[in-house]
């Protein structure tokens, strides 16, 4: 194949004239310095101990790192800090006005950092937190005022949705949780657990039986909640005969558990119910249990927090307010875990 010198030349003359405009743009527009902190800090402690060697020490770093953070100032700064011989060190005039800037970058930090702290151990701040609006509305609110009143400076936002929020990207402090945990990277404190039990009122009973196997179930309506972990079956165990799975006819669903009350309190059908809706109901006898034998695999209630170690005294109060207001509840069985 036939050679084009002038091709080549072509080529190179383009090449240079791209490397000048690169260079020409970085001279025009010069890269953005952090400012380094970790030498100023050293700068500021060489300056106080009048010694490397100290500083080094002092630090727990090589003294070659005290000597190449103090270069760093000088070369950015294009200046020298020190007067250094072989017997003594003082600061030139450069040096002496660069500490009195550095003084105050640390003394800021140190503040910062004392704030920071300090506001991690008081009870004052926003608390951010989110629970199931069928456990939230009937169970939480009514713990809040008193919690309020203990902590006048922190301000708690709830959110009520019984959908289950993602803790991390929503930005949340803190989340109550009745159901199994999904997310495995929570720090979670399991308070108790809480029975599920299939109740209906005394007059649907009369009219249509008290069903006393999962097979009877099968002339009966239900009451549906969403977001049941079983979707719309209800699966039931017996010490002895096993677990059984029925798909009830459904004439009513809703996605808040607690909104299903009205048409169960109607005797318009059969619904299963966490205990800490339907405990009062059962004890005044509104309501009636039916399959005793039978069972429903309990709820967990768990508080959760986002990963990471840290979490503010605020947070903390709260968790441990929460936890010992419904570990007491009468519906909730075996309080258990850590957070």
């Amino acid at each position: 194949m036939a050679s084009f010198p002038f091709f080549g030349c072509w080529r190179r003359r383009f090449s240079g004239i791209a490397v000048s405009l690169r260079d020409s743009y970085k001279k025009a527009i010069p890269m953005k310095k952090m400012p380094d902190l970790e030498a100023w800090a050293i700068f500021a402690k060489v300056a106080e101990l009048g010694s490397f060697a100290r500083a080094a020490a002092e630090f727990s770093l090589s003294q070659a790192t005290v000597s190449k953070a103090i270069s760093r100032l000088e070369a950015s700064m294009q200046t020298v800090l020190f007067h250094r011989t072989s017997r003594s060190m003082s600061l030139t005039e450069s040096g002496q006005a660069a500490l009195a800037r550095a003084a105050r970058i640390l003394e800021e930090g140190r503040a910062v950092e004392a704030d920071m702290a300090e506001l991690s151990r008081s009870l004052r701040g926003p608390i951010r937190l989110a629970a199931p609006m069928s456990f939230g509305i009937p169970r939480l609110a009514p713990l809040f005022p008193e919690f309020m009143r203990l902590h006048p400076d922190v301000q708690l936002d709830v959110h009520f949705d019984d959908k289950l929020n993602d803790l991390v990207n929503d930005g949340y402090d803190l989340a109550l949780r009745v159901s199994k945990l999904v997310d495995s990277s929570l720090l979670a404190r399991q308070l108790c657990e809480v029975q599920i039990r299939l109740v209906g009122t005394p007059g649907y009973f009369a009219r249509h039986g008290r069903p006393r196997h999962p097979r009877d179930l099968a002339g009966h309506r239900a009451l549906l909640y969403t977001y049941s972990r079983s979707g719309t079956n209800w699966r039931f165990t017996h010490k002895t005969e096993g677990e059984y799975t029925h798909s009830p006819t459904v004439p009513l669903q809703i996605n808040n558990a607690e909104a299903l009350a009205p048409a169960l309190m109607a005797g318009l059908g059969l619904a299963l119910q966490p205990d800490f809706l339907c405990w009062k109901d059962l004890e005044s006898g509104a309501l009636q249990t039916v399959m005793e034998d039978w069972s429903v695999e309990p709820l967990a209630l768990h508080l959760v927090t986002p990963p990471g170690r840290g979490k503010p005294a605020r947070v903390r109060a709260l968790i441990d307010y929460l936890a010992d207001k419904l570990a007491r509840e009468p519906w909730a069985q075996r309080p258990q875990g850590t957070l």
